[in-house]
């Protein structure tokens, strides 16, 4: 699929019986569980006149911030004000929501307690459609139907509006219940391609005209980290929900004793369930010019830091998208799990301060599930392959092109 607009007779259509949606077969008993509870709320008496547009992103920091500059179009194509623009996302990110999201409402909820707990569940689909929106909308691509497409459904909006999302046999039938009783679904190209690309290719097609992407931004406040100290210095991210991602902590020391012989400070941050080589952090802890911040900073505290920084270095995880929206001169040390999906961006949409480092295997995109290590919990040796002197020389160029860096405009494709 090319990157303009998509015309609407293209645009795929699910049907079913109303047998088959009476009593769907492949259903998971949790679904069957939560049926009543959902028939409820989105079938509950609501008297106040639709109005607005709903945007469901039930998507973890990093997806949110590839999202976020194509949400700017919304206003003008679905022909409502921003103001009158909810966006329902995720308790994991809502403490900076207000900021990245300013001018539009934001609502967020704990995304995993509603997947799973019934009550839980139920008020927040009561709340959904107590909303009364005109047009729910939804374009992730890798969601999950107990998630984003029961919030659409429980709506109930007039219009709803959805992307084809990756769907395999365990969730063909979850998908195919949802999916067939929305409105219009966009077709936003096959996997792999990059979310930025997907979000694009979403507008474009309702706006009938090809909008072109944009590169992460966030225009987020110029002030001084408590940390910071008044010289250069890095902040490095070597954690992961998924420690699969995680380039080995003794790679990163590495880097870490070179920038400490060019005076620089060094700072390790992340939450502290992910302070996961505990004894080769404390060790290097000890050393003068690094931090270990690790669990000691809120959210919007590791921006302030990444903003501030002269180099980040991360995995592929929620924060280096942060930083690279930040401006911050980034590295992404990637896997190959979903490979260009969302790392590393395409040409054309990648700003001048982020550089992905990967080492390419024949096994790309696995989905994550690697045949080749032993447990869950080793490093994915497509991460653990790349050399910690091919890090370094990444770097060494960022911190080359450091000045400049934040005085350019950010690329647009």
């Amino acid at each position: 699929m090319h990157d303009s607009a998509t015309p609407i007779a293209e645009r795929p259509k699910i049907q079913v019986t109303a047998f088959w949606r009476m009593f769907p077969a492949g259903m998971r008993r949790r679904w069957w569980m939560f049926r009543p509870f959902d028939l409820i709320a989105r079938h509950i008496p609501v008297l106040k006149p639709r109005r607005g547009l709903l945007v469901v992103r039930m998507d973890g920091i990093g997806d949110m911030m590839l999202f976020r500059q194509s949400l700017d179009h919304y206003a003008e194509i679905f022909g409502v004000a921003a103001a009158d623009i909810t966006v329902l996302g995720c308790d994991s990110w809502g403490a900076i929501a207000g900021r990245i999201f300013e001018g539009y409402r934001v609502i967020t909820i704990d995304e995993h307690a509603y997947a799973r707990k019934l009550m839980y569940r139920f008020r927040v689909n009561l709340m959904v459609r107590r909303l009364s929106a005109e047009t729910t909308v939804c374009d992730s691509y890798l969601r999950r139907a107990m998630m984003a497409d029961s919030l659409v459904w429980a709506s109930a909006a007039k219009r709803a509006v959805v992307s084809m999302p990756y769907v395999n046999e365990p969730t063909r039938s979850e998908f195919t219940f949802y999916l067939s009783q929305v409105d219009e679904i966009i077709d936003t190209g096959p996997y792999p391609t990059h979310e930025i690309l997907r979000h694009y290719r979403f507008v474009s097609a309702i706006a009938g005209k090809a909008i072109k992407p944009a590169p992460p931004k966030i225009d987020w406040p110029d002030r001084k980290s408590e940390f910071a100290p008044d010289g250069n210095y890095a902040v490095l991210n070597p954690g992961s929900n998924e420690p699969g991602r995680r380039w080995p902590f003794a790679s990163y020391v590495k880097v870490a004793e070179q920038l400490l012989e060019m005076g620089w400070n060094v700072f390790f941050v992340g939450t502290r369930g992910e302070r996961w080589d505990a004894a080769l952090l404390d060790d290097i802890a000890k050393r003068p010019g690094v931090t270990d911040l690790t669990g000691r900073t809120s959210l919007m505290g590791l921006m302030d830091l990444m903003k501030g920084a002269g180099l980040v270095i991360s995995n592929d995880t929620g924060p280096a998208h942060l930083s690279i929206a930040l401006g911050a001169p980034t590295l992404v040390i990637v896997g190959g799990g979903h490979f260009t999906s969302f790392v590393p961006y395409p040409d054309h949409v990648c700003p001048p301060n982020a550089r992905f480092i990967y080492q390419t295997m024949e096994c790309y995109h696995c989905f994550w599930r690697c045949h080749r290590r032993n447990s869950k919990f080793e490093v994915f040796p497509c991460v653990a392959a790349i050399p910690a002197d091919d890090v370094w020389r990444v770097c060494q160029d960022l911190i080359a092109d450091a000045a400049p860096v934040h005085d350019q405009p950010a690329a647009a494709g």
